[in-house]
């Protein structure tokens, strides 16, 4: 092969392995030796796709399957339009939304339209792991401001968030439910937000896939609820999470800006279009499943959180606190190198021919120290998977602790 085609860009060599996905070749080989794995790195729900996604596809009745509107089928934004209206009094027209392949080209087309290369975003850290992929082939420089464990990942005071900001900083970047934390903004911290914005002149993108699932007595707050910060706001929609659809791929890019949505708008018409029968069927989820869908899968989550809570809460030397949304919970080892221990699970544990699969969290910290004694949890698999998990977890911790100890 000629040399020159070894060549790649220095933008696609900035990027890194997602953290929640880097493990999977000792996965690979743990599934050869025979080991049972349960699977608590990654947000993929387990419980079944709504029959109304399928049901919708099959009425689908078309002699050819020809490109959609760039903008996405507009029957399936008017059905956006009224789940927002109906769940969180937001008034959306059809021009404020744009169909996305998943909420991560949501996310892309909107980091684009933004930021020009060496332009700064601002994050709460940890935070999603994925956004670096995109902050980094867009050579968009991260200044995070770090949320507590122990207030249980809240945002810090006004001061440290804004001492983050510098002439460069076009956005702020945040997750409501949070993705890895768990954590459910309060309506103060909203609209503390909304004023720094306002203030500053910054958008807000507030990525809100997980917005069904909140517990106990504190809803999730939409950042679109908020009058008076319109021009600022774009939120991230995605069917994956909350109808257990990952693998349709549909999104939406949501805001009132309108010139920023004219320049989303020439992406949108760059990539063609979305594929037209996962919108059928995501038309048909938005359009069909009554209110009580989210409620009954809220209280099986909520379960869930309680069981991985309440387990983790009884091993010694770990630290937790309780998530209040979304499907995660971000834990505290005694160790200074969890990547080390997640992957000797796969490697070199076992109870009884099983073993569990985590998400080392260093990854999701641009101050990378904060998270090597971390690691985050998914708690989308059913409640027994989760409780025979919590007794690995601690079998192994102490086996693995007992190791180090010994090679010292």
């Amino acid at each position: 092969m000629n040399a020159s085609m070894n060549n790649t860009s220095n933008r696609i060599k900035n990027v890194e392995a997602s953290p929640i996905t880097r493990l999977i070749p000792y996965e690979e080989e743990a599934l050869k030796n025979g080991k049972t794995i349960y699977h608590l790195n990654i947000g993929q729900p387990d419980l079944k796709t709504p029959k109304e996604f399928f049901e919708s596809v099959r009425e689908f009745n078309k002699d050819i399957l020809t490109y959609a509107h760039s903008r996405g089928r507009k029957e399936l934004i008017e059905e956006i339009i009224k789940f927002y209206k109906k769940h969180f009094n937001i008034d959306y027209k059809y021009e404020n939304i744009f169909i996305t392949t998943g909420g991560s080209e949501a996310i892309l087309f909107t980091l684009l339209s933004i930021f020009d290369e060496g332009d700064e975003v601002l994050v709460s850290e940890p935070y999603y792991a994925n956004y670096n992929n995109f902050f980094d082939v867009l050579n968009i420089k991260v200044n995070a401001f770090t949320a507590d464990p122990k207030t249980g990942f809240h945002l810090p005071a006004r001061e440290e968030i804004i001492s983050k900001i510098t002439p460069k900083t076009k956005a702020i970047v945040l997750t409501n439910p949070g993705n890895p934390t768990g954590v459910v903004y309060r309506e103060e911290e909203i609209r503390l937000i909304g004023e720094i914005a306002k203030e500053y002149g910054l958008y807000i993108i507030s990525d809100e896939v997980y917005k069904v699932f909140s517990y106990g007595k504190n809803r999730a707050i939409s950042f679109g609820e908020i009058e008076g910060i319109e021009e600022n706001v774009i939120l991230i929609e995605s069917i994956s999470k909350i109808y257990s659809a990952c693998g349709a791929r549909i999104g939406a890019v949501i805001s009132k800006n309108e010139n920023l949505m004219n320049e989303i708008y020439k992406l949108c018409q760059a990539r063609l279009s979305v594929s037209t029968l996962d919108m059928v069927g995501a038309e048909g989820l938005y359009k069909k499943l009554s209110d009580d869908y989210f409620e009954k899968n809220r209280i099986e989550y909520e379960k869930r959180r309680d069981i991985v809570y309440d387990g983790i809460s009884k091993i010694e030397g770990i630290e937790v606190t309780k998530p209040e949304g979304a499907f995660y919970v971000m834990v505290t080892l005694p160790m200074d190198n969890t990547e080390d221990f997640c992957i000797w699970l796969l490697t070199d544990f076992d109870l009884d021919g099983e073993t569990i699969m985590l998400s080392p969290a260093e990854g999701f910290y641009t101050n990378k120290e904060l998270g090597r004694n971390k690691i985050r949890i998914s708690y989308c698999i059913e409640a027994e998977k989760l409780k025979k998990s919590i007794k690995i977890l601690e079998a192994g911790l102490k086996e693995y602790l007992s190791k180090k100890k010994l090679t010292r």
